[in-house]
């Protein structure tokens, strides 16, 4: 076992969260470490290859660096451009593809199991912990028969491997409207099955127009009110509450959301309120395990369906000023 030296705080997630964490501590004259399990802003390389950004770039930026786009609304590739760029400018400390399995309270700090890609163990101490973990590791399961097929997938990349399919997509955020746009425009058979009685009022409002237009035409099917209750390989079957029916289907994109990792959290000692949501003080950042802060997603106190960065990046300037109040740096 890799044991390391004792460091003053870690944090554990290197998203755009983690990243503004780190800087602020920086700016305290600390030079804390960031474990990432995979490579730094790794939720946002698996969006959509051609997403864009809901926020206006400048909703975005981290470490006062201005975040330029060529569009109103920054895309996929810009943002990984610029949080890299960030992150190098800045000379943030970062431990990648190494993932922290536990987290133990010591006398005056914690110590974190952890180990690489390689399954090798390794172990670290600090006296602070920043959780700035995410969620795509997480996915809102439907718990229905089928949904373990390879046919079934909660993440959407790219159209193009399914020109010409069946495609189910299941819910109605704007993860779905966007695929189903995407895979309407390569030629696919989209339904979208959403349990809600009409539209998101999340959608984008320059998106839904476009969306809508479809559906009135034909060109893609919307199934208000109704959920998937099994999936076979050729086929799916739906429920609207007073009848089913079978609908055939190629490929399933269970667009349902994601969530924290609890048991993780749980682990730690950090305890979960009724609502789902870790407890955690919202003025400073901090856990009810002492020395244990949240930053980003992680913080949510509703499902994280939606992008955390423009609230989360000032997470790190909390834990900041309660470090100094409370003596710690």
């Amino acid at each position: 076992m890799t044991q390391h030296a004792t460091e003053h705080t870690i944090i554990i997630g290197g998203g755009p969260c983690g990243l503004a964490a780190a800087i602020e501590l920086q700016r305290a004259g600390e030079a804390p470490l960031i474990i990432e399990k995979r490579n730094i802003v790794h939720a946002i390389s698996q969006y959509p290859t051609y997403m864009h950004f809901f926020s206006s770039p400048e909703m975005l930026e981290i470490g006062d660096i201005p975040f330029t786009t060529a569009h109103e609304k920054p895309s996929r590739l810009e943002a990984l451009h610029y949080y890299r760029t960030a992150a190098q400018r800045h000379h943030v400390r970062i431990q990648p593809y190494v993932e922290v399995t536990a987290i133990h309270k010591l006398q005056g700090g914690f110590e974190l199991e952890a180990r690489d890609r390689f399954g090798e163990p390794m172990l670290y101490r600090c006296q602070h912990v920043i959780i700035a973990t995410g969620y795509f590791d997480h996915p809102n399961l439907l718990s229905i028969p089928g949904e373990e097929l390879d046919k079934v997938s909660h993440f959407f990349r790219e159209a193009h491997p399914y020109i010409g399919m069946e495609v189910a997509i299941i819910g109605g955020s704007n993860s779905a409207i966007d695929a189903a746009l995407e895979l309407e425009r390569v030629g696919a058979k989209v339904t979208v099955i959403y349990r809600g009685a009409q539209y998101s009022t999340s959608i984008k409002p320059w998106v839904r127009p476009s969306f809508e237009s479809k559906v009135a035409k034909g060109s893609i099917a919307m199934r208000f009110s109704t959920r998937v209750i099994d999936i076979q390989p050729r086929h799916i079957v739906v429920s609207n509450g007073s009848a089913e029916e079978t609908l055939a289907n190629d490929f399933v994109l269970a667009l349902t959301g994601f969530h924290p990792d609890r048991g993780f959290l749980s682990a730690a000692g950090v305890t979960m309120e009724e609502e789902g949501y870790p407890t955690f003080c919202e003025d400073t950042m901090e856990t009810n395990v002492p020395g244990i802060y949240l930053a980003g997603v992680v913080a949510s106190k509703h499902e994280a369906n939606e992008i955390f960065i423009e609230s989360g990046r000032f997470h790190g300037r909390k834990i900041v000023s309660h470090m100094r109040e409370a003596g710690r740096i």
